[in-house]
């Protein structure tokens, strides 16, 4: 996309104009929105009174002794949520140099200025051949800065602090802002510009995911900030293009994000951070409005949603996930489509929402002062086909359903091949687990022993005792998307499972009942076992099952049957899925060659389930 241009032409660079008022500028911060203060001051509150915690070397060494992620991360994002917080507190009401909010400013600015590294433990390893395991490294290296996704992140934060509170820090004394960009420099813009050899660049593997494009629109942030020279910001710029190029590459033309809809925000999202911000420093030299890829890229949430909270949550993605409102506004105004930023604004809606998870203070200020279009009301899309990812998604009638085919070497890959969910008039009938909180198992080699990421937690026959195997090799073959969705995902399965032929093949019909045919022929006698991953536990009916939100679940035959519940424990489980999921399994008898055939229907008869 940018190849062309940066081969052909030399890119202009201009000065950055912030797209929000500074401190100083009180009229900008007494014209936002009341709802907006009061959740901002209800946010500020509940933290002024917390001091900034230690980082001690235990807490980062935690990830490499026990694998837990936790003890670092959460006093890390907190300091970075509380910065902000304390910058908003003393943009909202600017009280002076000697000011409690503007002294919590500084004080945070100061400790993270002070960490090590801005690098998670969990990413102080590079994840390309030869790179050293997490034990070999505990600690990081203050001589080697690693950029990584809250290195960068770090880097942009503490930028916009200073853009906001600047005057003031340096009323107090100018020490603050040289420390802070002498940081930013070394641990950042330096390293950027001159090295190679960080995996999400593009220069070394060209398997690329979110890490790209989210550290560069990070990046980009800090350049227009930081960087006065013309000529090196140009370089910067123009370097980050290629890289984004480089991530171009590997997205598929359908603009699929094979890391499920939560990773839009970091991925899709990014992107358009990145286009926003190139138009911003060059004047918008680059066309890019017109492009039909770059459109399927930013509207790729939209294509994914259930209705509610709720997407089809394929991968490590949760089912209720975060999503940036704003962003998805700004793709439905910049694209001329109403109805994406229609889709957009359902997610706008809180101020702090962008503070919960992972800091994302560029965003929670664009939201801050953006100007809410008059929308249209969201609908669900009736029809989505992403050729590349094989997802195939239809609504019909009360009954919304989505199926997938794929390989198992996917970016955040579950062993899901052929696995769909289904729900009924916006409730969870047929669920994906989705994510669980991460820890060192979560990108292992013993990943697949985690329980939500295996197949025989998925919506997919188990051969046997054999389950699907990971790798890209294990693929399903199209064999047609029309009129949804018919595949073989024989290939899905370990050669000694010995499966020769397994034909999924599902439909939906105009009034929404759905049905799940499976032809499957074996090298040798064996079961095959039908697995459900319901929301609701099962109640049994003579022919089938009432799997609540008003839909059952007919089929014919003689076959075995057990549920399992399904307890979620997990904290970020719970926010989707509190209570339990049900695992129903159904089993028939042993052979070499298995058909199988289940109808979903909504009816208003029948027990229907929370």
């Amino acid at each position: 996309m940018f190849r062309e241009y940066l081969e052909n032409q030399v890119l202009p660079v201009q000065a950055f104009k912030l797209p929000f008022p500074t401190a100083q500028d009180t009229e900008g911060w007494e014209n936002i929105r009341s709802e907006d203060r009061q959740g901002l001051e209800k946010a500020i509150r509940a933290v002024q009174d917390t001091p900034y915690p230690m980082l001690p070397a235990s807490a980062f060494m935690a990830f490499a002794r026990s694998g837990d992620r936790q003890a670092f991360e959460k006093p890390y994002f907190f300091r970075r949520k509380k910065l902000i917080l304390s910058a908003l507190a003393y943009c909202l009401t600017p009280t002076g140099p000697q000011s409690r909010e503007l002294q919590d400013v500084i004080d945070g600015l100061w400790c993270i200025c002070e960490e090590t590294s801005w690098v998670l433990s969990a990413h102080n390893i590079d994840s390309h051949k030869g790179s050293p395991r997490p034990s070999e490294k505990p600690l990081p290296d203050y001589r080697s800065p690693v950029i990584d996704l809250f290195a960068a992140q770090s880097g942009m934060i503490l930028s916009l602090v200073l853009a906001l509170t600047g005057k003031a820090l340096d009323e107090v004394t100018p020490l603050v802002r040289r420390r802070v960009e002498h940081e930013i420099e070394v641990r950042l813009l330096t390293p950027f510009e001159i090295r190679d050899d960080a995996w999400w660049m593009g220069f070394l593997r060209s398997d690329l995911n979110n890490w790209t494009p989210w550290i560069i629109s990070n990046m980009l942030i800090i350049t227009a900030l930081q960087v006065k020279d013309t000529e090196r910001a140009r370089a910067i710029l123009a370097r980050a293009l290629i890289m984004t190029d480089r991530w171009l590459d590997v997205v598929p033309e359908d603009g699929g994000c094979d890391e499920g809809v939560a990773y839009w925000n970091m991925a899709g999202g990014a992107f358009l951070d990145i286009l926003q911000l190139t138009d911003a420093l060059t004047g918008r030299a680059i066309a890019w409005r017109d492009s039909d890829r770059v459109r399927k890229i930013l509207s790729y949430p939209y294509s994914m949603w259930l209705g509610g909270e709720w997407f089809a949550n394929f991968a490590d993605c949760d089912a209720k996930p975060y999503l940036c409102g704003e962003r998805l506004v700004a793709a439905g105004l910049e694209m001329g489509d109403s109805s994406l930023a229609a889709f957009g604004a359902r997610f706008a809606g809180d101020i702090c929402r962008d503070l919960s998870d992972t800091p994302q203070f560029w965003r929670l200020l664009l939201r801050l002062f953006m100007k809410m279009p008059e929308c249209q009301v969201a609908e669900v899309q009736r029809d989505v086909w992403l050729e590349k990812l094989q997802v195939r998604g239809k609504t019909r009638g009360k009954i919304s359903l989505y199926m997938k085919g794929g390989n198992n070497g996917e970016n955040h890959n579950h062993n899901d091949v052929g696995s769909f969910i289904l729900f009924c008039d916006g409730q969870c009938v047929v669920a994906d687990i989705g994510n669980l909180v991460y820890t060192a198992k979560t990108f292992s080699d013993k990943r697949y022993e985690i329980w939500n990421t295996r197949s025989a937690n998925h919506n997919v026959p188990l051969i046997g005792t054999y389950e699907q195997a990971p790798g890209a090799e294990h693929a399903a073959r199209l064999l047609s998307a029309d009129p949804f969705l018919s595949l073989d995902i024989a290939g899905a399965y370990p050669g000694q499972a010995g499966v020769l032929e397994a034909v999924r093949n599902m439909t939906i019909s105009d009034d929404g009942k759905v049905k799940l045919e499976d032809r499957i022929r074996l090298s040798y006698a064996q079961t095959v076992t039908e697995v459900f991953i319901l929301r609701n536990r099962p109640e049994r009916l003579e022919d089938g099952w009432d799997l609540g939100a008003g839909v059952q679940m007919y089929y014919g035959g003689d076959l075995a049957w057990e549920i399992t519940e399904l307890p979620v424990h997990d904290a970020r489980l719970e926010k989707s899925y509190p209570g339990s999921l049900w695992r129903l399994a159904v089993t028939g008898r042993q052979g070499v060659e298995h058909r199988y055939a289940f109808v979903f229907e909504h009816t208003t008869e029948g027990p229907a389930l929370a």
